[in-house]
C-alpha cells in the first residue's frame, strides 16, 4: 500500500505559478509510475504528467500542460512535485497525485491512462483566476 498526500494547492492569477507537493509514505514508490492527474467541475479526470520514478528520461506530458508544468521527483524524500508555471483559468481543478501497484523494469515508459495508477492522494484545488 502506498499512502500519497498532496499539498501546495491555492488561488493564483492567470499567469501565476504554483508548485504541489506529493508525499509516499508506506510502500516504496521506487520502479512504479507516477503521475499527476486533475478533475474540473463536471469534467473527468485526466492526466496532467507522468514518471518512471527510477530514473531515465521516462517523462510524459499532457499536450495542454506542455511547455507549462514539469513534473520531479525528489527520491531521497519521497515526494513528487509538479511545477505549474503561466497558469491559465482552464488549468483550474482539483489535483491528485496517483502511483501505480505495479512495479516496472528499468526505463519504462508510464502511461497516463488513469487505469494505471491504484493509489491515489485526496486531492488538492487550484484555482486560477482571469
Amino acid at each position: 500500500q502506498v499512502q500519497l498526500v498532496e499539498s501546495g494547492g491555492g488561488s493564483v492569477e492567470a499567469g501565476g505559478s504554483l508548485r504541489l507537493s506529493c508525499a509516499a509514505s508506506g510502500s516504496t514508490v521506487s520502479r512504479r509510475c507516477m503521475g499527476w492527474f486533475r478533475q474540473a467541475p463536471g469534467k473527468e479526470r485526466e492526466a496532467v504528467a507522468g514518471i518512471y520514478t527510477s530514473g531515465g528520461t521516462s517523462i510524459r506530458y499532457a499536450d495542454s500542460v506542455k511547455g507549462r508544468f514539469a513534473i520531479s521527483q525528489d527520491n531521497g524524500k519521497n515526494v513528487l512535485y509538479l511545477q505549474m508555471n503561466s497558469l491559465k483559468p482552464e488549468d483550474t481543478a482539483i489535483y491528485y497525485c496517483a502511483a501505480s501497484a505495479a512495479f516496472f523494469g528499468s526505463g519504462y515508459r508510464c502511461e497516463l491512462g488513469v487505469s494505471e495508477y491504484s493509489y491515489w492522494g485526496q486531492g488538492t484545488q487550484v484555482t486560477v483566476s482571469s
